[in-house]
């Protein structure tokens, strides 16, 4: 017995020390180790750059506490970790999982405030005891750094989608949605955008909320080109100091001037976003008396200057038959009036096909009156971002275009070679001016015919950009339709867009991660209940109790001799 003793302590001797040395050796080294297949809890080298940055406390309010369903606590589980995954690498990260709604008696009063901040609730249903009930949720999430706070959507609201595909959808973007979060309140702000004004642009009031969320990010500013009549040099100068320009659906031709300070800015570097409507057409004038208005081509002045770069947009429209809902009055007029939802076919919904991380795992994006992008041979790289589905066809202007159409009869046949029309390209190169070889509006010392790489994103649609108002005439969510209460992704779209051309810490590229988070089969698990039943509750507790009666026996058989 002496014997064993000291061969006992000897080995356990020998393993206390083992351990106190991979302790000692381990506080040297950090690593963590993900098992999982698609490496989800793999934090990206851009995650860990914001984070590095971050020397203080950063508080993270998460609001997904309380009893929800097996699909909302896969979020909450799936956020948890992550969190975690972060709180590892940086100690300053401290985060907590609140219920908002907890208390009663100030349920009302949080409710109106959170609303206030812009963290739209959704409803769900909770089964408890084989009770069911409504209960409203705010899958959101608050980071608050030093003075400055930013919200965080945890939940995608995907049209159409059930909750499953949306968790899914929302997983793939947790970690791109807290590194951006991060990023906008630790780190200053160095990139500027200009507004561009002056050709009949939108006003500042209907671009207001996705003027509001870049300004979190970037230094902003209106910028007119009505200066060039009096200096253009000055003007073309002052357009160079800011990193990408905006033209919001301007209505009113661009003199050559104006084309030779946006065609330096370009050539030079700056990144440019166009929406662009090549056709005169505007939804709120279709609701008149006889329903009906003439759609016909808008000059810009701009086509020779698109050509040169490497696209066209045709003065056209694009007709679909995967369509975002408009409301339409039917019956009588007066207390008897109904309003039912009919698909307006000149308004593409486009979820994204391409992988390019702009609109890769975004929402589906509504297009109003959009056009048909032509791509042309140069030395430019272009991408085609978004485009109408298989069946869709370009309807040549003039053309009337009336409200009766919601009841028109289509098929297949009626799309016979078309579907598939570009409206939204992504072009990246070395852009040569458009005045090469020609004669310059007005003499620039530092005119340039090629210069350093840069990038644009094209859309041919201006009102994509274009916010609704309420009934105090206060900007709503861009996206939001607030006629048929959807909620689309065209403010996701545009962020992103923004983010691709300013981006110079690769967050961008957050998107492109691939989840799988693989879906119950709900119906299978009805057909075969019995069976899961046995394999989920019985087969474990079988397997337990042979592995007691197994321990027992060799216990025994141990102890006997």
């Amino acid at each position: 017995m002496k014997a064993q003793q000291k061969k006992n302590l000897k080995q356990f001797g020998i393993t206390l020390l083992a351990l106190i040395a991979v302790n000692v050796i381990g506080s040297y080294f950090f690593k963590r180790f993900d098992l999982t297949q698609d490496k989800r809890y793999t934090l990206s080298e851009t995650s860990l750059e914001i984070i590095k940055s971050i020397d203080s406390p950063l508080y993270i309010d998460v609001f997904l506490d309380g009893q929800f369903p097996g699909e909302f606590k896969r979020l909450q589980a799936e956020t948890k970790q992550l969190l975690e995954e972060y709180k590892a690498y940086n100690s300053n990260i401290i985060f907590q999982f609140v219920n908002p709604l907890e208390k009663e008696e100030e349920r009302e009063a949080t409710m109106k405030m959170l609303y206030q901040r812009g963290l739209t609730p959704i409803s769900i249903t909770v089964d408890d005891r084989g009770k069911q009930s409504q209960e409203v949720v705010f899958p959101w999430a608050i980071a608050t750094y030093n003075d400055k706070s930013t919200k965080i959507q945890l939940l995608k609201n995907m049209m159409g989608a059930s909750t499953e595909e949306k968790v899914v959808s929302s997983v793939q973007h947790l970690e791109y949605a807290f590194a951006d979060a991060f990023n906008k309140i630790s780190k200053s702000k160095e990139k500027k955008i200009a507004i561009i004004k002056g050709n009949g642009e939108l006003h500042e009031l209907q671009i207001a909320d996705f003027l509001k969320t870049i300004r979190e990010s970037y230094y902003i500013g209106p910028f007119t080109l009505d200066s060039v009549a009096k200096n253009p040099v000055k003007t073309a100068a002052a357009l160079k100091k800011y990193d990408l320009a905006i033209i919001a659906k301007p209505s009113e031709k661009f003199n050559e001037e104006e084309k030779q300070v946006l065609d330096q800015f370009i050539v030079n570097g700056g990144k440019t976003l166009w929406l662009v409507d090549a056709v005169q057409a505007e939804m709120d004038s279709l609701y008149n008396d006889s329903g009906s208005i003439l759609a016909f081509p808008r000059d810009l002045n701009l086509n020779d200057m698109f050509f040169k770069y490497g696209f066209r947009i045709n003065p056209a429209l694009v007709k679909d038959e995967q369509a975002a809902p408009i409301k339409l009055a039917s019956g009588e007029r007066g207390s008897a009036t109904q309003y039912e939802q009919y698909f307006w076919k000149y308004s593409p919904f486009i979820y994204p096909q391409s992988q390019n991380p702009i609109v890769k795992n975004i929402e589906g994006v509504r297009f109003e009156f959009a056009n048909p992008i032509d791509t042309l041979k140069n030395g430019i790289k272009k991408t085609i971002l978004m485009e109408s589905s298989q069946y869709s066809k370009s309807i040549g202007t003039p053309v009337e275009v009336s409200l009766n159409m919601v009841t028109e009869e289509t098929g297949p046949k009626d799309y016979v070679g078309g579907g598939r029309i570009p409206v939204s390209v992504l072009l990246e190169g070395k852009f040569q001016s458009m005045y090469d070889n020609r004669v310059l509006p007005f003499k620039d010392s530092t005119y340039k015919t090629t210069g350093k790489a840069g990038k644009m994103i094209v859309i041919s649609d201006g009102d994509i950009i274009k916010n609704q108002l309420d009934q105090a005439f206060q900007p709503m969510e861009l996206g939001y339709d607030k006629w048929t209460n959807n909620l689309y992704g065209n403010k996701e779209f545009l962020l992103n867009c923004v983010n691709y051309l300013l981006d110079d810490t690769g967050l961008i590229n957050i998107r492109s991660k691939d989840v799988d988070l693989p879906l119950l089969d709900k119906q299978k698990v009805y057909d075969n209940y019995t069976i899961t039943q046995i394999l989920t509750v019985g087969l474990p507790i079988v397997v337990l109790a042979l592995f007691g009666l197994l321990f027992t026996f060799l216990r025994k058989r141990k102890y006997s001799r």
